[in-house]
């Protein structure tokens, strides 16, 4: 694969390696033949996320390695004798950010300072750092594109937007070579209950009512095979360095549409209700995401391949032979 020659032979750094996409791309570059490097959060459980349920084969293949972004020192380690880099550690859970805001700025913007700062002082050859649409906040206009306005809608996309900015400004002030990758909605296999599509299938399988909160929203949905492609082909375009690129599927569909077709996918006649718990504060919300992924097909040659019917039977599928990983009482969270 001409991607992925870029990375042959050359050490691969992922930070945030036990997380949901994370874990998809240490899978890929594995497989692709990469030596990488896994960068996990410490516990004392002494486990790493969801890398414990990938293959025999690829996690032998690891280079596994437990820490924390918000310790520079050991940041600065992980990072040494490696060539790329893909900076995808972060704390994300939007609810969590409203009660818990400083931990999302100590994680996500700190985190960025000490990855950026490790990667100049060991001359990286190329830094892929993680955003998310949610930085757009509601959309001023759509399709959105890589100049649409910023907006902390919540603690999380702000803090997010401030570890954009601090990767920028590394590129600006120190000439590192970093290319922030914009994902929009990612789902697949092996993602937490507390993403809408999982809490979703969880909920129809277990009971006859989904509770949700807002039922309008619209979110922009990628399987997860392509956001990774994306990450991949960001790493491999040159070009791509000081900007920033939207990964979406350039389609949106309602959260109270994407639930009605999940339960037509299943089968399954349950009701679905709003429940107010699940809503966000008031003006909080991010009411419409619509990806303009016209600049990834021009400067990366990226498009979503897997349709949202198909790769929601995929995810279905995995979560059918899945179900005892999940607790009943996170659905409704």
């Amino acid at each position: 694969m001409e991607i992925m020659k870029n990375l042959s032979g050359k050490k691969v750094l992922v930070t945030g390696a036990g997380g949901f996409i994370g874990s998809h791309l240490v899978e890929r570059l594995v497989s692709e033949g990469a030596d990488v490097r896994a960068f996990v959060h410490y516990n004392s459980r002494n486990d790493c996320g969801l890398l414990d349920d990938l293959s025999d084969w690829v996690r032998e293949s690891l280079e596994i390695v437990r820490g924390d972004v918000q310790d520079p020192f050991f940041v600065a380690k992980v990072v040494r004798g490696c060539n790329t880099v893909f900076h995808l550690a972060s704390l994300i859970p939007i609810p969590y950010s409203y009660v818990a805001p400083q931990s999302f700025v100590a994680t996500n913007v700190l985190g960025a300072v000490n990855v950026m700062q490790a990667c100049v002082t060991e001359s990286v050859e190329c830094v892929v750092h993680t955003s998310t649409s949610e930085a757009y906040g509601t959309a001023q206009y759509v399709p959105i594109d890589e100049k649409h306005p910023l907006r902390g809608q919540s603690p999380y996309s702000a803090s997010k937007i401030g570890a954009d900015m601090i990767a920028e400004s590394y590129w600006r002030s120190f000439a590192l070579p970093v290319a922030t990758i914009r994902p929009f909605n990612t789902y697949g296999p092996r993602q937490s209950a507390r993403a809408v599509i999982p809490t979703i299938i969880m909920q129809a399988l277990s009971g006859d009512v989904i509770k949700l909160g807002s039922t309008e929203t619209t979110r922009d949905l990628s399987y997860v095979d392509d956001t990774v492609e994306g990450f991949l082909r960001v790493a491999a375009t040159p070009a791509a360095v000081g900007q920033v690129t939207n990964i979406g599927s350039g389609q949106e569909i309602s959260i109270g549409k994407l639930a009605e077709t999940i339960l037509q996918l299943l089968q399954i006649a349950s009701r679905i209700e709003t429940d107010d718990q699940r809503l966000r504060p008031v003006a909080s919300e991010v009411e419409r995401l619509r990806c303009d992924n016209s600049k990834a097909k021009t400067l990366l040659g990226w498009e979503s391949k897997v349709s949202l019917e198909d790769g929601l039977q995929r995810t279905i599928d995995w979560m059918r032979q899945n179900v005892d990983r999940y607790k009943p009482q996170l659905y409704y969270v």
